[in-house]
């Protein structure tokens, strides 16, 4: 699998509140730009909308240190969804045989190496963007 370099880098800041601001800013652009619910139009998927509402329920189950971990990488993780079309690693999902997750490899602009999950409905076609998080 090849890592689509991107040009954004990790969200600063020392502590869990400081990057949850950040990265609520991040995310308040995007839902300022629908009245619905917010998306992101992706390059590997021909510009299919990639809808964003179950990454913060995933995000809120871990615990605070892991939540502080993801976030940070969450600019860079819209960034790859919107303008990689490098081939992910694809699976189905045991639990559920209608759903297959992606998995994209990405490098921040500090060269960081992070994963960003996407999961499809083959039922009704939607990709949400699950998750991001670092190697470790």
């Amino acid at each position: 699998m090849r890592a689509y370099q991107s040009g954004v880098s990790k969200l600063s800041g020392s502590n869990y509140g400081e990057v949850r601001k950040r990265a609520l800013g991040v995310y308040k652009k995007f839902l300022k730009k629908t009245r619905r619910r917010p998306y992101v139009r992706s390059a590997y998927f021909e510009k299919e909308k990639v809808f964003l509402e179950y990454f913060w329920p995933h995000v809120f189950q871990k615990n605070p240190r892991e939540r502080f971990n993801r976030l940070k990488y969450f600019e860079a993780a819209l960034d790859l969804i919107e303008n990689s079309k490098e081939q992910p690693t694809m699976k189905v999902n045991q639990n559920n045989k209608q759903e297959i997750l992606y998995r994209f490899a990405g490098i921040t602009r500090e060269k960081e190496i992070f994963y960003v999950q996407i999961k499809e409905n083959k039922k009704i076609g939607r990709k949400y963007f699950m998750s991001c998080f670092s190697p470790e």
